[in-house]
């Protein structure tokens, strides 16, 4: 596939994904979890087909995932997580927009500087940068619900009881 397509596929599911949390949305832990292991998935995979990496390249690349996992676990922090209808629900704030501006600043910085470094710049699979950014959110966010003691939100949403119902179509 080509780059710029794969490239605008994972920005389309991200973008998607970022809109339906900015107006909340139940917090079910397949939503929660599955996209990031995937995403995660994908660029180890991505890496492991990228042959000449020394162990230099690696220490960038874990640096890299560490830096992205700790930037999702601070945009965690700042995701409201609250009890509706008796199920879990998630809606990104301000303050999420803000760090994930800041933590986008950083991270190209840290390209820029892993690059000059030597860094091959196809090494750097965008699945793995935006998997483990969401991982690290998912973290903190799915710590936050299981000590909430409230329900995750059911799989489907045909089963939630607000869903579907008369009070809620206007």
């Amino acid at each position: 596939m080509n780059g710029w397509v794969h490239a605008g596929l994972i920005a389309a599911v991200v973008v998607v994904v970022v809109i339906r949390r900015l107006r909340g949305e139940p917090l079910n832990a397949r939503d929660l979890f599955a996209p990031p292991v995937v995403l995660t998935g994908l660029g180890v995979w991505a890496l492991a087909q990228h042959h000449g990496l020394g162990v230099g390249d690696y220490v960038w690349i874990g640096a890299g995932a560490v830096l992205g996992t700790a930037f999702g676990a601070c945009r965690g922090a700042t995701i409201r997580v609250h009890e509706r209808d008796g199920v879990l629900w998630q809606r990104y704030t301000g303050w999420t927009l803000l760090v994930a501006a800041v933590s986008l600043a950083a991270m190209a910085g840290f390209a820029v500087l892993a690059e000059h470094h030597g860094l091959a710049p196809d090494a750097r699979p965008v699945q793995l940068s935006i998997g483990v950014g969401f991982l690290g959110e998912a973290l903190v966010v799915g710590a936050r619900a299981f000590a909430s003691g409230t329900p995750f939100a059911p799989e489907s949403r045909d089963s939630h009881p607000s869903f579907g119902s008369d009070r809620f179509r206007r």
